[in-house]
């Protein structure tokens, strides 16, 4: 698997929002990072100005630390104030050591070498393997979706009672279960893609009873509203029937220290 974005790809209004990400994380992090990379739609070249996120991934060469976090959410509220053609940034932080454990081979690892375009600092890739869309590759991303629907509900009830605060948690949850679905069937359509619509087509075409409502879990990824009736068919319906059809066809995730 190839990796899928690339700097080159970069629309001209977002290399200003790169040239400044790039600058300030090494102004932040310092010795402390050991490379940055972008995913998402900035280097896939299909951001839309003023509707995507930036996103970011800093492996540190040591593991992450408060400190760290403190600093990563500063960096996104800075760019995100300085760039009108983002709506938000948001920074992932993982350790060098962790990113190439044997735990994370098949999860982070090959989050870093086929999702994220290099930014900064030394490329993890020549240390992890080629990567294939099989069974292995599909538990070890996303098989941990029947542990995290009770920290959805939770979510949920404790989220605001606003529009808003509803619309973000079904943009995450939306995408989540996308994700999810189409890791589902990856092995069979031999591929890998980001695109939240094809990711809901690609599916269908194994699963068509339940097409239907990933096509709508795909629009409402691109575009949420905060209709409560939406999380509650997530948590109650969707993600627990996806849930255990994933641990049926590819098993359960190994388990995580946090």
């Amino acid at each position: 698997m190839e990796r899928e974005g690339s700097l080159g790809r970069i629309q001209p209004a977002f290399r200003p929002v790169v040239t400044a990400a790039r600058t300030r994380v090494g102004e932040v992090f310092g010795a402390r990072l050991h490379g940055a990379y972008l995913y998402g739609s900035i280097p896939r070249g299909t951001a839309r100005v003023g509707r995507s996120d930036l996103d970011l991934l800093l492996v540190l060469r040591e593991e992450p630390t408060q400190t760290d976090h403190a600093d990563a959410r500063a960096l996104d509220e800075a760019l995100d104030a300085r760039f009108p053609q983002i709506d938000g940034a948001g920074t992932l932080l993982l350790g060098r050591e962790r990113a190439l454990s044997d735990l994370e081979r098949y999860d982070g690892g090959w989050f870093v070498a086929c999702l994220c375009t290099p930014l900064l600092g030394e490329d993890l890739a020549a240390h992890l393997p080629r990567y294939r869309p099989d069974s292995l590759l599909a538990r070890e991303t996303n098989g941990d979706l029947a542990v995290l629907l009770p920290r959805w509900r939770e979510r949920i009830r404790d989220a605001a009672d606003t529009d808003e605060a509803r619309s973000r948690l079904v943009r995450f949850m939306s995408r989540r279960l996308v994700r999810t679905a189409f890791t589902l069937v990856m092995p069979r359509w031999n591929g890998w893609t980001s695109d939240l619509r094809e990711m809901a087509e690609a599916f269908g075409a194994y699963y068509p009873g339940r097409a239907r409502e990933l096509r709508e879990a795909a629009a409402l990824g691109y575009e949420p509203r905060g209709d409560p009736a939406v999380l509650r068919s997530y948590v109650d319906d969707l993600g627990p029937w996806l849930a255990e059809e994933y641990a049926r066809v590819h098993g359960v995730k190994a388990p995580r220290p946090d």
